[in-house]
């Protein structure tokens, strides 16, 4: 499967001022994103994320490597061709003194599409009660949530989503998820950037895993956890108390002699969720 975006030994500093030598803020990053792919883009603030989308978008120029952009290098992307992106971000454009449903449909406009499916948009971010409110007396939910819908607006073929659910509520948020799903499942690629590690997990099919410039780790959310794992199987048993053994041979006789005498209540191996994997890579927290 061609992949609808992809980036190759990548890399960008930037200018520190004065004698100061510049900063390099990402380092040779190497990853493709196939259609209908969601790719989570994972990481502590600075790490990098944002800088990638604008890198991503051509907002930023790179120092070395390669990006391309549906099959082509990203210099020589068209207009066409971002005409097929959504982009939401912490830069969002929504105009203050506009309406929400004002402002969802000048962005129709602007993207020579009909507004006509702006009200199941609405009423499915819970927006439609509050559609003529003007968006600066919106919360910061409400904002991000109408962002989203004006990303959606024109049905795009690649989503750029900076930390979609910043903000939400946990209704809104699962609705956002479910959303996602039923974008994804219809072919969208996205390209997410997130500080949740739950979001991730349900969401991507792929998680890249970025620390100080770098990606430390690349892979499905399973894969990651698995690779991982640790040595230990722990065993409650009906008698005993709670029994923690290795996971190798020596441990696969004391769980079969357990289970053997009905001493075993419940096994379980011991693999980490996706934030402990972070921090076995990284020494961080988020």
């Amino acid at each position: 499967m061609s992949a609808i975006l992809s980036m190759e030994g990548v890399s960008l500093s930037f200018p520190a001022g004065g004698s100061t030598p510049p900063r390099q803020v990402l380092h040779n990053l190497t990853f493709s994103l196939a259609r209908g792919e969601c790719l989570g883009f994972l990481g502590p603030s600075g790490a990098g994320k944002t800088t990638t989308i604008k890198l991503l978008t051509r907002q930023l120029k790179k120092d070395a490597g390669r990006i391309r952009l549906f099959g082509r290098p990203i210099e020589n992307a068209s207009d066409a061709d971002y005409e097929r992106i959504g982009i939401l971000s912490d830069t969002s454009a929504l105009y203050e003194r506009m309406t929400i449903e004002e402002n969802l449909r000048l962005y129709a406009r602007i993207r020579g599409v009909s507004p006509q499916g702006i009200p199941g948009l609405l009423e499915r971010m819970g927006l439609a009660n509050a559609r003529r409110t003007p968006l600066k007396n919106c919360s910061k939910g409400m904002r991000q949530r109408a962002a989203l819908i004006a990303a959606l607006i024109h049905s795009p073929e690649l989503l750029f989503l900076d930390e979609p659910t910043s903000g939400l509520d946990p209704a809104a948020r699962t609705e956002v998820h479910r959303m996602l799903g039923e974008l994804i499942a219809g072919g969208t690629t996205i390209f997410l950037t997130t500080h949740d590690m739950a979001e991730a997990e349900k969401v991507c099919g792929r998680v890249a895993i970025l620390n100080e410039g770098r990606i430390a780790a690349c892979d499905t959310p399973d894969a990651l956890k698995l690779a991982h794992a640790r040595n230990r199987v722990t065993v409650r048993t009906r008698s005993r108390g709670t029994i923690v053994t290795s996971k190798d041979a020596a441990g696969a006789d004391v769980v079969a002699e357990l289970m053997a005498q009905g001493e075993a209540l419940s096994i379980h191996t011991d693999e980490p969720n996706l934030e402990e994997v972070f921090l076995d890579l990284t020494g961080r927290t988020f």
